[in-house]
Order: structure tokens, then C-alpha cells, then sequence
């Protein structure tokens, strides 16, 4: 695990049921590593300022080489251009995104960007661009990536982006954006996540582990801003996707959460997080953290599909169908956003819409609401 103080540690004895867990530093002295992943046995870590290579040289179990594998984004002096996480594909080729200037313009390429670095280091590209505070990658086994990014200048509210090469997400200080500043000259996100939800969307990741029962093989987000995790409910609409979020009832973690992996021993859910700025969760600095599913009932949502007159909801239990069928038990707000320079959006046009019938499949699965 690293921390935002320049430290990679070792923890050992994680998944074993009882004894202890042995903690050792192995390496300090990094600008802001905020991406960690191990390959082949190799330590690599995203810093502000390069991807480096932990290379412990004698194997006395700490670094004595800080190997630079690449240095290709440039820095300036702003606090806002963090490098955020790091994910490899199964051709070894790296990926991490890039931040922006925060309420000022780009003035290098990499800033507000999507990048990808070659299973040598020797060459980066960028894959996409437009992004104001990207919190991490997310790989796709199609190919495409999901990349969060944070309320502010030109972003009415948190996104979730299924980004595909070449896209550009919305942010006009981001270096290479069109000139065209309209809704439509950028790729829409996914999902808008509204800041009663999730103040700070962090990394997403997908739960491919059979431990985690229902929940097995969905997406979920990190919530650096509430210290949560969050099912995402993708719906494929052609070449698009659309989607919600939902909550997993866990009680908010003591820090906000950045990064998560489930271990390929025990298959639960560990994850990492901190407090630092812009987190509602400042109960102590910093936590690993396991989520384990306990085999008792969720009743979760874990599909949503929304057509011109209905939403449908299928949750992971049946639901009792006097008690799912009454329409007065739902309800539905509506609001719409604007997108421009300023910091973040109001709710405009705010309604609440009728549920007007509820019906529940026969195997007690499945919701339809009329609206």
C-alpha cells in the first residue's frame, strides 16, 4: 500500500482468520503516490512525477533503487495535478489518469487526461482527454475504461465516464478541449452522481470474486467524499450506457476511500483509503480495510433498466408482493443541471413524479414502476 506521503509499505498475514498483521516500509521519499500495482513481481507506483520501479536490490526487503520506468507527464507547480491510480492491461501496458489545473487553464498535455504507457516505458500516449479531477482507472475486459471525475468548473455534478480512446469528457480548462463549449461537443457520463450521494467519486472496480454472492461480477464505486461503496447499474443503450448508483448498507469507513482490490486467496473486498482534503470522513488519517460478505440477505438492487414508461429494478431476493406493489410506498425526484465555467450546478426544474402503478414479477424479483 502507498499513502499520499511518499510511503510504500508491505503488510503481511491479511487474510489469515486470527493472529497478527506485520506492517514494514519498504520504500519513502515519493512525490504523492496515489497508484500502486504489482507485476511479474515488479513494484510499480504512480507518483506526481513519474511511474517508478521499486527495485530492492540485495533483498534485505526494502528499496534501494528507485528505478524511473517513466517520466512523460510533465508537472507544474499547481496542488491540483494529481496522478491517480494505475491499472495494467494483460499486454503489460500501464494506465493512470492525469488531473487538471483545477480553476485554471492547462498548460501541458497531460493535464486532464486519460494516459497510456507502454509494457516497456518507453513511450505514453493519450488516450483521452477532458477530465478535471480523475480518481483513478478502471480496465474493462471490452477494452473501454470507467474514469470518475469531481463537481467544479465545467462539471455541474460528479461523473462516472465509460471512457473510450479519442473521447473528450467535459472539461474546458483540460489541455486539447474543442472549441465547441456546448453539451454536445462532449461525451456524456454514464451516470451523474449527485453530491447528497457521493461528494468525491474515487476508483471503480469490478467484484470478480464468487465470495461475494449476489454482488458477484458487478461494478462498484469508491467513495473518497463519504467513505462508502456504491453498486453501478449499467444499462446498454447501442453504443452509450446509462446507469445509477446504490448503496451498500456498510457503516461509512473513518476515511475517505481511494483504491480497492479483492485478494485473489480470499476473495473480499480490501480496500485503502485517507483523509485529507475535501472529505466529509476525518476520523483518523488513514485505513485498510477488508469487506467480507457474510451470506445473509442484501436486498439489493443489482440491475436498473429505465424505458419511456417504466423503471425496472431486480433486486437479489424476492420482495413481498403486497408490500412491493404499493404504489404509495415509492417515490420519484427530478432535476436538471447546467454545465458552465462556474463551480458545480444548481437544481433546476425540481419535481416529484407520480409512481403511478407497481408490478412485481411472479418469482418476486423483478419491479416495475409506472411512471
Amino acid at each position: 500500500v502507498s499513502t499520499i506521503d511518499g510511503e510504500v509499505w508491505r503488510v503481511e498475514g491479511i487474510t489469515r482468520t486470527e493472529g497478527v498483521t506485520t506492517w514494514r516500509r519498504i520504500a519513502t521519499g515519493l512525490f504523492q503516490p496515489l497508484g500502486i500495482k504489482v507485476l511479474n513481481g515488479q513494484i510499480f507506483v504512480t507518483c506526481r512525477d513519474q511511474i517508478a520501479i521499486l527495485r530492492d536490490l540485495n533483498g534485505d526487503g526494502e528499496t534501494d533503487y528507485y528505478e524511473n520506468f517513466n517520466s512523460d507527464h510533465q508537472v507544474t507547480e499547481h496542488f491540483h495535478e494529481f496522478a491517480m491510480g494505475l491499472q495494467a492491461d494483460d499486454d503489460g501496458n500501464l494506465y493512470y489518469a492525469k488531473s487538471g489545473r483545477h480553476a485554471r487553464t492547462s498548460l501541458v498535455p497531460q493535464h486532464g487526461t486519460l494516459i497510456k504507457v507502454s509494457a516497456d516505458g518507453s513511450t505514453s500516449e493519450i488516450l483521452a482527454n477532458g477530465f478535471r479531477a480523475a480518481n483513478g482507472v478502471c480496465i474493462n475486459p471490452d477494452g473501454s475504461f470507467y474514469v470518475t471525475d469531481q463537481q467544479g468548473f465545467w462539471n455541474p455534478m460528479n461523473r462516472i465516464n465509460r471512457v473510450v480512446p479519442g473521447g473528450f469528457y467535459g472539461n474546458m480548462w483540460g489541455y486539447g478541449a474543442p472549441a465547441d463549449s456546448s453539451d454536445a461537443a462532449m461525451e456524456q457520463p454514464l451516470c451523474w452522481v449527485d453530491m447528497d450521494y457521493d461528494r468525491s467519486p474515487a476508483e471503480l472496480l469490478w467484484a470478480n470474486s464468487e465470495q461475494w454472492g449476489p454482488l458477484g461480477g458487478q461494478l462498484l464505486s469508491l467513495s473518497y467524499g463519504y467513505g462508502k461503496v456504491f453498486l453501478v447499474l449499467l444499462q446498454d443503450s447501442g453504443q452509450d450506457q446509462q446507469g445509477g448508483i446504490v448503496e451498500i448498507p456498510l457503516p461509512s469507513f473513518p476515511t475517505g476511500v481511494m483504491r480497492g482490490r479483492f485478494h485473489p486467496d480470499d476473495g473480499q473486498l480490501y480496500a485503502c483509503g485517507m483523509s485529507a482534503w475535501a472529505t466529509n470522513q476525518m476520523m483518523q488519517v488513514g485505513g485498510l480495510y477488508r469487506v467480507r460478505y457474510t451470506g445473509r440477505p442484501l436486498h439489493l438492487p443489482i440491475d436498473l433498466k429505465v424505458f419511456t414508461d417504466r423503471i425496472r429494478l431486480t433486486f437479489t431476493e424476492p420482495l413481498n408482493h403486497t408490500v412491493a406493489e404499493d404504489a404509495a410506498r415509492y417515490g420519484l425526484r427530478t432535476w436538471d443541471l447546467k454545465r458552465t465555467r462556474a463551480y458545480g450546478s444548481d437544481r433546476y426544474n425540481e419535481q416529484i413524479l407520480p409512481v403511478q402503478s407497481v408490478t412485481l414479477s411472479a418469482d418476486g424479483r423483478t419491479l416495475d414502476l409506472m411512471v
